[in-house]
Parts: C-alpha cells; structure tokens; sequence
C-alpha cells in the first residue's frame, strides 16, 4: 500500500459516510455532504498526481481507482435521484451510471484484445467528469427546489449530454474491433 492506493481506499470508506450524513435529520448535512464529496473528488485527483509523480503506480491502483469513482459518484446519484424525484434527473443520472458500465466493459474487452490504448481517457471525458463532479457537489450542497439546486440539475444535463458524446468517441474508436468486416474468400 502506498499514498495513492491509501487515498484511494480512503475515498470508498468515505462513501458510507456520505450516506450516513445525507439522511441525518440535520439542517447542515447538505453542507457536509458537498464537503465530504469534495474532498473524495480531491483525493481521486490527488491519487492520481502522487501515482504517476511519484511514480507509484500499481496494478492495484489501476484497477481500483475507477472503481472507487464510479461507486462514489452512482452512490451519490442514487441519492440525489431519490431526494429530488425530477424525471430528467433521474434521465441524466441512469444516462451516466449506464455509461459508465458500458465503457468499463468496453475497456476491459479492449485489453484483452490488447488495445485498451484505443479506448484511453479523452478531452470530453475529462470535461465530462469534470461537470458530473461539479453537478453533484451542488446537488449534495444544495436543498431541492432551490436556485442553486436548479443549477446543479442543469449543470448535471450538460454533463449528461457530454457523458453521451464521450461514450460515442469511445464507440467509434473501438468499433472497428467491435464489427470487423468478414473477407470474402471462396
């Protein structure tokens, strides 16, 4: 275990506790809970620089840092889907929970077939995660029927819409792995 695989373990078990204050009968779990996602969101960012700044990077690591993204932000949205009850907010969040086991599967297919490189982390998925991250900590944040909670619902649309360019790209660059053309020899 080293510093980056230490944040991120401590990123999953802050998601029990992000449950945990989310339903307390407290006027400032809101406040907390925008809190305790940010400071998940800062150690995926900073795992990542000490992994590859330290060179630290482990298999481990590679393979347990998305995990711990994805269960976060699909936890995160899990609540706010059902504290909000906004079809288009449930849209936008099954849009990115889907995307997200649609890509995982994809990149694993890929490396097996050696070319996860065809499928790596693109500009719109960097931009992608960055809104989701910003939707969710104002939605965390934030009281429903609110004007910031409409923005962190508009914020989260946006990032739904780029969550479905980003899985395009993806599609496209492995889609001549996914359908490749039969030769025609007799």
């Amino acid at each position: 275990m080293n510093i980056p695989n230490i944040l991120t373990s401590v990123r999953i078990f802050m998601i029990p506790i992000l449950v945990g204050i989310y339903y307390l009968p407290w006027e400032g779990r809101y406040y907390a809970c925008a809190i305790v996602f940010a400071v998940a969101a800062f150690t995926d960012w900073l795992d990542g620089f000490l992994a590859r700044r330290l060179n630290q990077t482990t298999p481990f690591g590679a393979f347990f840092d998305p995990v711990a993204d994805k269960v976060m932000v699909s936890v995160a949205l899990v609540m706010l889907v059902a504290n909000y009850s906004d079809p288009l907010m449930t849209l936008a969040s099954a849009v990115i929970v889907g995307r997200e086991i649609v890509i995982s599967a994809l990149r694993e297919w890929m490396a097996e077939m050696g070319k996860r490189a065809s499928v790596a982390v693109s500009y719109i998925g960097k931009l992608k995660t960055t809104m989701q991250m910003l939707a969710i900590f104002i939605l965390l944040g934030t009281q429903p029927g609110t004007e910031y909670a409409f923005i962190g619902q508009s914020v989260l649309l946006i990032a739904a819409l780029l969550t479905l360019w980003s899985m395009y790209i993806y599609l496209k660059a492995a889609w001549p792995d996914l359908m490749p053309k039969h030769s025609d020899k007799k």
